[in-house]
């Protein structure tokens, strides 16, 4: 299983425990005269409706149909998934209540239960919604406001910028282009999440990576990452000649280094990492068009982390940085 399934997988479980837990307390308090009967039927009708509603985000959103929906107006997708929802929920709670009780009663079975369960269905829908557009480590951490005031964190940081991309949107035009940004982003989240990086965000068709790098070494992960993407985009090659007629290439610069991190803004928040490091990072991907290679890593990272296997270091001439002092140690990353 990869990486991503698995990522996934844990946040389906742990929403459905949660909804379950949610759901049993609530069916208790609903029928005091019986508690076990509510908690039952609580119970039954979380797995009855959350499970196939979770499985739908979580597995769902890569169907073809799903995929053909979401180009609909949004209102028309939302009142198609609106009559999902509510077959869902009716039939759930209609078949928990038969379970428990074995009979059927549209009342006895809907009542307070059909509010209940929408409330929840809108929750989950809300958490998904959210945790795609932010990264549901980084929603954690915004909820139990770590970056409240601004912090010092020491991070690696790979930036990835795709080849010759005006040439591309050229031929291809804004839509296409478009698309084909959005199947390239996907494989880097595929190699993001084998490595175990977070994805801060998405530039133009540059994407920004970064780890944690606290420890006195960082995973040999960190330096795979740039090959990985490459088998990603090779084992979807036939996919993107067949739609654009070009495979992707990239180039990549990482760095590590201290930066502050802190929410920023004021109608619209993010998370901003502020520092040397990040612009040290932006300099080595630029460099990659003058050196000819196409993964560069600074000195500073190289001896943070080990080579992964079958990936080679070339030592090349230092880089002058404008700002820094001294000199950057600078190599150039390839496979074996």
């Amino acid at each position: 299983m990869s990486n991503r399934s698995w990522s996934r997988w844990k946040i389906f479980f742990w929403l459905s425990v949660g909804f379950m837990v949610v759901s049993a307390l609530f069916g208790a308090r609903a029928a005091a005269d019986n508690p076990l009967r509510g908690i039952a039927t609580g119970i039954l009708s979380s797995l009855f409706i959350a499970t196939p509603i979770l499985l739908l985000e979580v597995k769902g959103r890569r169907l073809p149909i799903v995929r053909r929906l979401q180009r609909l107006p949004i209102v028309l997708y939302f009142a198609i998934r609106v009559v999902f929802y509510m077959f869902v929920i009716v039939g759930g709670l209609l078949a928990a209540r038969a379970l428990v009780t074995g009979h059927v009663s549209f009342e006895e079975s809907l009542g307070d239960g059909l509010t209940f369960s929408i409330a929840m269905s809108v929750l989950a829908n809300i958490i998904f919604t959210i945790g795609s557009l932010l990264g549901f480590r980084m929603v954690g951490r915004l909820l139990t406001g770590r970056y409240v005031r601004p912090r010092r964190e020491l991070r690696a940081f790979l930036l990835i910028d795709m080849k010759n991309s005006t040439g591309v949107a050229e031929r291809l035009g804004a839509v296409r282009f478009h698309e084909l940004l959005n199947d390239f982003f996907r494989d880097i989240a595929e190699a993001a999440l084998e490595s175990g990086a977070e994805i801060h965000k998405y530039v133009g068709d540059e994407a920004i990576l970064t780890w944690p790098a606290d420890g006195s070494t960082l995973d040999s992960d960190v330096l795979a990452c740039p090959f990985l993407l490459r088998d990603f985009i090779a084992a979807n090659g036939a996919h993107y000649l067949r739609r654009f007629g070009v495979v992707p290439e990239f180039r990549a610069g990482m760095h590590c280094g201290e930066i502050v991190a802190g929410q920023i803004g004021d109608v619209r928040a993010e998370l901003a990492y502020v520092g040397d490091t990040l612009n040290v990072a932006a300099r080595l991907l630029e460099a990659t068009k003058k050196v000819g290679h196409d993964v560069l890593v600074s000195s500073d990272l190289l001896t943070k982390t080990t080579l992964p296997s079958g990936v080679v270091a070339e030592p090349l001439p230092t880089l002058s940085v404008r700002g820094r002092e001294a000199a950057l140690g600078i190599a150039a990353l390839s496979r074996a």
